[in-house]
């Protein structure tokens, strides 16, 4: 279906669907009356190119097949309440005239308000619909699947279908995207993006300015399984995110000022690359040249771009790295270039097919781990210890996947050593810890290119 499509409108026998069923059946018990229509955004894996989205470069996930689903009854009065399936989330209500939204520490519903806020702005809503909104989600948490941006997209468009307003897919993974800053997290849209523009049994290559899409066929005879480290990191509570946004924000420009490029107005590596004319490779001899390894401060910073540190403070730190004190611009901007140059070899490989694409592409994979782990900083011990089992489990390829610091691998494995491979890994992580072995269904499962956002509206 066409990017510029809205996203689709299905009709759907509730009484046959499980899920739907149950949620129906609770959201009656919760407000007293049917939801008109169910929302419905998944989560995502990434298979390649972690942390290069909000630097401007294409990256490679697909849809998985959890998701937030979310059942929704618009209201007359200009109010929301918020409910969820997991008693541990409690409920919320906000008049929808002033939503104000905690970055300090957020909740569920706070990501919810940023979709619903997000459309509000778009259209400059005066008088919104109030819903009465009852949501279920099978994405497990702070997990690197995006349940987060799930649920900002499909709070997105929820409000959106209520208000009886329309956006194409694209229109709404860009106010997703940009929505979610609300929350503090300064992402790159990757996320929003392939909530809404995923289409079943295929990968998309995600480009960006303008967003854009484009089919990715993996290859035959191998499975993608998620693997969760069990270890949670929400990304808008710490400042490990922002601080690589900045660090390369801050490389992007001391690599322009070296060239004698406007520095000033140049925020993104990948405007760099361009504005220099050369490929990404390219990059990577310029990096070496110009960035020293060892930490920049912030005062050799300032004497470098000759600014002061109230202009560094107001128009590059985030709001919450105004106190970080060094920043590794080399290692990050190295990690960019090679993972951004490891994306395109990637979907090269999945649409020329050669004889041994499979292990052309688990060495690719292997190789982004590395960077995340080496140059970026962005694994965990954990992550680590996850990735090296699932590769002696039988994958030809595995990496983390999402912000990292926690959450999930991705591995590609060959579906004749599928079992062998989720028993390997379930003996070898999950079951070494209580914890772990409790949780193991929903944390070690194998996934296949899922559907993009929907609506669900009952066929009476």
């Amino acid at each position: 279906m066409a990017a510029c499509a809205a996203p689709p409108t299905l009709l759907v026998q509730v009484t046959e669907e499980d899920r739907l069923l149950k949620l129906k059946e609770k959201f009656i018990s919760k407000f007293g009356s049917e939801p008109l229509f169910y929302a419905r955004a998944p989560g995502r894996v990434n298979l390649i190119g972690e942390h290069i989205d909000y630097c401007g470069y294409a990256v490679l996930p697909m849809a998985i097949e959890q998701d937030i689903l979310a059942a929704v009854q618009p209201i007359d009065s200009q109010v929301l309440h918020l409910s969820n399936t997991n008693p541990s989330y409690l409920d919320f209500s906000l008049g929808l005239n002033d939503i104000q939204i905690n970055k300090t520490k957020p909740l569920w519903h706070s990501y919810f308000l940023c979709g619903l806020k997000g459309i509000q702005e778009h259209f400059s809503l005066d008088r919104p619909k109030g819903m009465n909104c009852l949501v279920d989600g099978t994405i497990p948490p702070s997990s690197g699947l995006s349940s987060s941006s799930a649920l900002v997209c499909c709070a997105g468009l929820a409000t959106l279908t209520a208000n009886g307003k329309s956006l194409s897919k694209v229109e709404l993974a860009e106010t997703c995207a940009k929505c979610e800053h609300y929350i503090g997290t300064e992402g790159g849209g990757m996320d929003q993006s392939i909530s809404f523009l995923a289409e079943e049994g295929t990968a998309k290559l995600i480009e960006f300015g303008p967003l854009r899409a484009t089919d990715v066929k993996l290859p035959h005879g191998t499975v993608f399984v998620i693997a969760n480290s069990c270890v949670e990191m929400n990304k808008a509570a710490t400042a490990h995110f922002n601080i690589r946004v900045v660090e390369c924000r801050l490389a992007t420009k001391i690599l322009a000022k070296s060239k004698g490029l406007d520095w000033k107005n140049l925020m993104k590596l990948e405007d760099l690359q361009s504005r220099l004319g050369v490929t990404v490779e390219e990059m990577l001899p310029v990096v070496e040249e110009v960035l020293h390894s060892e930490p920049y401060t912030r005062e050799e910073i300032c004497e470098t771009l000759k600014i002061s540190l109230e202009d560094l403070c107001a128009t590059v730190l985030s709001e919450n790295t105004q106190d970080v004190s060094t920043f590794k611009l080399h290692q990050r901007a190295k990690h960019v270039y090679s993972e951004a140059a490891r994306v395109l070899a990637f979907k090269k490989v999945c649409d020329e097919t050669p004889a041994n694409a499979v292990q052309l592409l688990g060495d690719l994979m292997n190789q982004s781990h590395v960077s995340c782990r080496d140059m970026y900083e962005c694994s965990c011990s954990e992550l680590d210890q996850l990735v090296d089992i699932c590769l002696k489990s039988g994958a030809i390829g595995s990496r983390l996947t999402g912000a990292g610091w926690g959450g999930c691998t991705v591995s590609m494995v060959p579906v004749d050593r599928l079992d062998m491979f989720l028993t390997n890994v379930q003996e070898m992580y999950y079951k070494t810890d209580s914890r772990r072995a409790a949780l193991q269904k929903q944390n070690l499962f194998a996934t296949k290119p899922g559907r993009g956002a929907m609506v669900m509206v009952e066929k009476k």
